[in-house]
């Protein structure tokens, strides 16, 4: 029998191969028109099911409101109110802020006198240091007796802003703060010197027992009132009036002075604390908001720095002093004395204008008769504020009143 030959076979089986390729194409093309035509259906049951376990949101109910007490009164207990230490104690200027020197604000010269660009127009931009201290002073965040010149003082009040506005805490008058704060009056205004003013003047006797013969420890110049009612050092009222000579001021004289008035007070602090290494006081109300930023002096002696929870025991508005030789071991002159004096009252007592004193025998906050000196000297183991600024935060003040003295 004749073979066949071998190229039929090879043909055969190419047919089968192809055959076998174009039925496996036919069913791909099947699959794919058939998903395009019936396309998956989410589920409805597992899609209501995930929807249902989601939590609602909580619901938050605003803590109690307890109003602190409208006048100073001897028995109320400390205010119940939230805690506000976490969010406001624990916010000073960060240690890796970069603080410029006062020349990177502060103009070398600077002429308070000069017009300003939209003088008229309320509010507006800061321009320079003078300003800055101004518009941060309106708010009742003091830099201290107003100089034009931006220091560590004008730099914590800067801090104290941001952290009010909740804006970044860098202590530095940068872009955010710039937007934030402006100038909503007229920088200065203009004070008539009266004949009372001239009349309560008064030298200052310069021995403990010189002052406690006088009358009153009332102001000795006239420019150190004049400087006292403007917040300011005496050393800007004089370049702000170049051409007063202030030692024959003559009654119904008019002077520029800083136009710098505090915030109405609405109501009573909850809350005060002073920060020892950053040395300055802080007032909150009962919702941890803001109400003074004051620089103040403590004292020289660690041992002598009381840290932890006091209360206010007394508030006095234009206290005497009791001077008691105990208390200055280091001056020759008190120990001569010997005994205790009392000194009458007036803004250059001791004490200034206002005490409140603290449960902690004999600590407490109050003026002083040298506010430019605030926050720069040290004391015998009181708080010291501007008198200014005493006499406000005297009025914010009540008896069992919460101080937080942290380190």
């Amino acid at each position: 029998m004749a073979k066949r030959p071998k190229s039929n076979q090879r043909s055969r089986t190419g047919d089968f191969l192809a055959i076998l390729l174009l039925l496996a194409f036919l069913g791909l093309f099947s699959e794919l028109w058939w998903r395009e035509k019936h396309p998956a259906v989410k589920s409805p049951t597992l899609t209501k099911q995930i929807t249902a376990n989601i939590p609602a949101a909580p619901v938050v109910v605003p803590p109690a409101v307890v109003t602190a007490p409208s006048g100073i009164l001897p028995t109320i207990p400390p205010p119940v109110h939230p805690t506000p230490q976490p969010p406001v104690i624990a916010a000073p200027i960060p240690s890796s802020a970069v603080i410029p020197p006062p020349t990177a604000i502060v103009p070398a010269n600077i002429n308070p006198t000069e017009p300003l660009p939209n003088a008229s127009g309320f509010p507006r931009p800061v321009h320079g240091g003078l300003e800055l201290q101004v518009a941060l002073a309106r708010w009742g965040i003091s830099p201290g007796s107003v100089d034009g010149a931006v220091g560590s003082q004008t730099h914590s009040a800067i801090a104290a802003f941001q952290r009010s506005h909740d804006l970044p805490v860098t202590g530095i008058f940068d872009s955010a703060t710039k937007s934030a704060l402006t100038l909503d009056a007229p920088l200065l205004t203009t004070y008539t010197i009266s004949r009372d003013d001239l009349d309560r003047l008064q030298p200052l006797g310069k021995t403990w027992l010189e002052k406690s013969q006088q009358s009153a420890l009332d102001y000795e110049t006239i420019l150190e009132l004049v400087a006292e009612k403007a917040h300011a050092h005496p050393a800007l009222i004089k370049q702000l009036n170049p051409d007063v000579d202030w030692k024959h001021v003559k009654p119904d004289t008019a002077v520029k002075i800083t136009d710098i008035t505090y915030p109405e007070i609405a109501d009573k602090a909850a809350l005060v604390v002073i920060h020892l290494a950053d040395k300055y006081l802080e007032a909150f109300d009962e919702d941890t908001n803001l109400l003074v930023h004051f620089p103040c002096s403590i004292a020289t002696r660690v041992e002598k720095r009381p840290v932890g929870e006091l209360h206010v025991q007394v508030v006095i508005s234009h206290p005497n002093y009791t001077f008691d030789p105990a208390v200055f071991p280091e001056s020759p002159e008190a120990q001569a004395i010997g005994h205790r004096l009392v000194l009458s009252p007036g803004p250059n007592n001791p004490v200034g204008v206002a005490w409140v004193g603290l449960d902690k025998p004999g600590y407490g906050i109050h003026g002083t008769p040298a506010p430019e000196e605030v926050g720069r000297t040290e004391s015998h183991g009181c708080f010291r504020l501007t008198n200014w600024d005493a006499e406000y935060f005297a009025k914010l003040a009540w008896i069992g009143l919460r101080v937080e003295v942290v380190p």
